[in-house]
């Protein structure tokens, strides 16, 4: 798979955004799933388009470039969550995770009870995701939420498959032992019922 294309044309005027329009939403939900904050993942996917165009000609010359930004925002989020931990433990604050999903209930087609039922899942979900360390997380979000399969995954990591394939088992054993253990009046919930 070529990464760059020699013949592209260059970039200009509004051509950056046509560029990335078309991976807005996929880098935003990816974004999302990372941090489980929507102020979060907006200026995480703002951060990373700043960084980005000013090398508009360079990313013209991508053939694929989805796959390369949803790289280059995960390993922005990385290099924040770091930065963000080390002023923290400078300044001697913990880290706080406020994280939960936010519920979407459907009015017109749950019921009150169903809705509070999924919200309560959704939260649960959410806290076990970020329970999770970073690397794991993001790979159940890229293969899981968002459907990248395990080879491009492959190529855009630089990670040999077999590697991947362990690190999701472990990432997906772990979520579920979190989900199926028990919290403070909970009942064990089913990795099943997730759409994960």
């Amino acid at each position: 798979m070529k990464w760059f294309s020699p013949t592209a044309a260059p970039v200009q005027g509004s051509g950056f955004d046509a560029l990335v329009r078309p991976h807005l939403d996929r880098l935003y939900r990816l974004a999302y799933r990372f941090t489980q904050s929507r102020e979060d993942a907006e200026d995480l996917v703002q951060s990373l388009l700043i960084k980005l165009l000013p090398q508009a000609e360079r990313l013209a010359l991508l053939d694929l470039p989805g796959p390369w930004m949803a790289r280059a925002l995960y390993n922005l989020y990385i290099d924040q969550t770091r930065q963000r931990r080390r002023q923290e433990a400078a300044i001697g604050s913990p880290l706080t995770e406020d994280g939960v999903l936010e519920a979407i209930a459907d009015e017109f087609s749950d019921s009150p009870e169903q809705a509070v039922e999924r919200s309560q899942r959704e939260q649960r979900l959410a806290l076990a995701l970020a329970t999770l360390s970073d690397d794991h997380r993001a790979l159940i979000a890229w293969h899981d939420m968002e459907g990248y399969t395990l080879d491009e995954l492959a190529e855009q990591l630089s990670v040999p498959i077999g590697t991947l394939k362990s690190r999701l088992h472990r990432g997906r054993a772990n979520l579920r032992a979190l989900l199926e253990e028990p919290s403070a009046g909970a009942t064990p919930l089913s990795v099943a019922r997730f759409a994960v």
